[in-house]
C-alpha cells in the first residue's frame, strides 16, 4: 500500500471510535488505511510462545472481522489489517521506516498510558499525529 494512514488499535471500545474516525478521514483524504494491532508475549507465556502467538493471531483476526463488518465494509477505502508481536511504539516505528505513512492516528489513552514510550515515538516518527479522544 502507498503511504497512507496508520491507525493503532487494541480492540477496546475507544479504539473502535478511533478506527471509525480514521475510516472517515481516509475516505475524505483519499488515502489507504493500515490498522495495526500490537500485542506482547508475557514472560510466563514464553515457554508456549508459538501456541500463544497462534491463539493471539486468531483472536485478533476474529475481533477484526467484527470491526470490519461494522466499520469498514462498503466504505470505499483501501485498507489492511496487521497483527504484530511487540510494543506498539516499536511496531509503529518499524512501519514508518519500511512503508512510511502520512498520518498516525491513536487513541488518547495511548498518549497517556505510557508517556515515556509515547514521547519516544513522537521524536522518532516524523509524521502528523492525530490523537482521537
Amino acid at each position: 500500500m502507498e503511504k497512507g494512514i496508520l491507525c493503532a488499535i487494541d480492540f477496546s471500545a475507544s479504539s473502535a471510535d478511533v478506527l471509525r474516525w480514521s475510516v472517515g478521514f481516509a475516505k475524505e483524504m483519499g488515502l489507504s488505511l493500515t490498522i495495526l494491532y500490537a500485542y506482547r508475549l508475557q514472560k510466563s507465556q514464553l515457554d508456549q510462545a508459538i501456541e500463544f502467538k497462534k491463539q493471539a493471531e486468531a483472536d485478533a483476526s476474529r475481533n477484526f472481522l467484527k470491526l470490519e463488518k461494522e466499520l469498514l465494509a462498503n466504505k470505499g477505502i483501501a485498507y489492511e489489517f496487521k497483527s504484530e508481536v511487540g510494543f506498539i511504539t516499536d511496531r509503529v516505528k518499524d512501519h514508518a521506516s519500511k512503508k512510511g505513512m502520512r498520518f498516525l492516528v491513536v487513541d488518547q489513552k495511548m498518549s497517556t498510558s505510557n508517556k515515556e514510550s509515547f514521547d519516544e515515538l513522537l521524536k522518532e516518527v516524523q509524521v502528523p499525529l492525530i490523537i482521537v479522544p
